[in-house]
């Protein structure tokens, strides 16, 4: 594979779950070396499998290195075990510093200060280091800083709950570590960012990255309501503000669904004759904006009833024909077997080492391209600790003696040692629980491999 944009850039990547590590697994891709750096008794918890997700629903005797996810995040990285909680453990992490550009954690800022990880106290030994953390509240003086976080629990704090959800009811979570994702394009754009000034100046620095901060910029439009108008949005659940009808409407098939919204008039006549209801583009209750708006419950109903007896991708196409928004709602089967994820390079084909078990697995790539130096995923995730040795000895030239100490005194392992909760059910039980709605047996033939 031909190099990547970040080839000869070290990366250490001592972070755990989805923000950091995704957008360092994507790094990898890009032809950084990036170290993920964990800790034998705390290991990643996605080697736990938090998705329920072990290759062919099999934990296995390796089982930390077999979960979908933690496989997904951390391809094409080298794993180094280390206790950063001993101080031998910090002090090999210190020496590494000197041999790396750039450190990415995601401990509150107490922790890293109690450590002597801060920025303050690395760019006492590696001046143009660049160190970026990732927290709930960011640093600082906010009465928030010294809270631990989540995703998960986060999008209640930036605001996206309230107005996720349906008029009436309880706040709705928008979806699994929604504002993680947001980390990670954001935590990207800053490293490259970091690495040009770099460039262009010689000094590192130290990015803050607030996770709260991030999810209240995706509420943006209901904040400047609020200063501009002194309107508090709410929830709407499908609907829209200005745009009537739109909503999810049912297709033929079981669970199938459709997408449909009508921004004005034109869009709202092409529509009605799409239906072969061209009688209702004049009708007095729907000829206006604001008239659709009023009465959207009975356009739900007469939409609802043309679609019913369709194919959502044949009314994407009758609508998307005529101007009219519209769209198939994808399961995460469909977008795996979506063929034009296939054509563009999105979904690629990792091959593992024969003695993991794993075979052939397809791993999601990138949602953007570029022509000069092309990232791909450069190889599967590494067993834990599988370069311990490799970095230990031949990038720090420690001593075997030394090495073996480290081991005997579990500073480095290539196995967890916190191993309770590990969380796999077989497809029969996952069903049962509502964990997912069916298991597919022929899902490889489906994606040829």
């Amino acid at each position: 594979m031909a190099k990547g944009i970040l080839d000869g850039v070290r990366i250490l990547d001592s972070t755990y779950i989805f923000a950091m590590p995704y957008a360092l697994g994507v790094m990898a891709d890009m032809g950084g070396e990036v170290i993920k750096v964990e800790g034998p008794s705390h290991s990643e918890p996605l080697r736990r499998g938090g998705t329920g997700a072990f290759a062919d629903n099999e934990v296995g005797e390796d089982w930390w290195n077999r979960a979908a996810t933690y496989n997904l995040i951390h391809r094409g990285k080298r794993s180094l075990t280390l206790d950063l909680t001993r101080e031998e453990g910090r002090e090999v992490l210190k020496e590494l510093i000197k041999l790396s550009d750039v450190f990415v954690e995601n401990n509150t800022p107490r922790v890293m200060r109690n450590w002597g990880l801060d920025y303050a106290s690395l760019k006492k030994i590696k001046p143009d280091i660049i160190m970026m953390s990732n927290t709930g509240y960011g640093h600082g003086d906010g009465p928030y800083s010294s809270y631990p976080a989540q995703a998960t629990t986060q999008e209640s704090t930036h605001g996206l709950v309230h107005i996720t959800g349906y008029q009436g009811g309880a706040p709705l979570k928008a979806g699994h570590a929604y504002v993680d994702f947001v980390a990670s394009w954001s935590g990207l754009l800053a490293v490259a960012m970091a690495l040009r000034h770099r460039n262009r100046t010689g000094q590192g620095q130290w990015i803050d990255i607030g996770m709260y901060q991030l999810g209240v910029m995706t509420t943006g439009e209901y904040i400047m309501d609020w200063q501009a108008n002194g309107r508090l949005g709410g929830r709407m659940g499908n609907r829209h503000p200005s745009r009537a009808p739109q909503g999810t409407y049912p297709c033929a098939g079981d669970d199938q669904w459709c997408v449909i919204s009508v921004g004005d008039d034109e869009q709202w006549a092409a529509l009605c004759r799409e239906m072969d209801r061209p009688e209702l583009i004049d009708d007095p209750r729907f000829v206006t904006p604001l008239g659709r708006m009023e009465h959207h419950d009975t356009l739900d109903e007469i939409i609802g009833r043309w679609t019913r007896g369709l194919d959502r991708y044949l009314i994407m196409e009758r609508l998307q024909g005529v101007g009219v928004p519209s769209g198939p709602v994808f399961d995460s089967r469909d977008s795996n077997v979506d063929p034009h994820h296939w054509a563009t390079g999105f979904m690629e084909r990792v091959v593992f080492p024969e003695e993991r078990n794993m075979g052939t697995r397809v791993l999601m790539g990138r949602p953007w391209r570029v022509d000069k130096t092309p990232p791909g995923i450069q190889g599967p995730a590494p067993k834990m600790g599988e370069d311990n040795d490799d970095i230990l000895h031949n990038l720090l030239g420690l001593s075997e003696e030394r090495t073996l100490g480290f081991l005997e005194e579990s500073i480095i392992s290539e196995w967890p040692m916190d191993t309770e909760n590990v969380y796999s059910l077989t497809p029969e039980e996952q069903r049962r629980r509502g964990v997912v709605e069916y298991h597919d047996p022929d899902y490889k033939e489906k994606l040829g491999i």
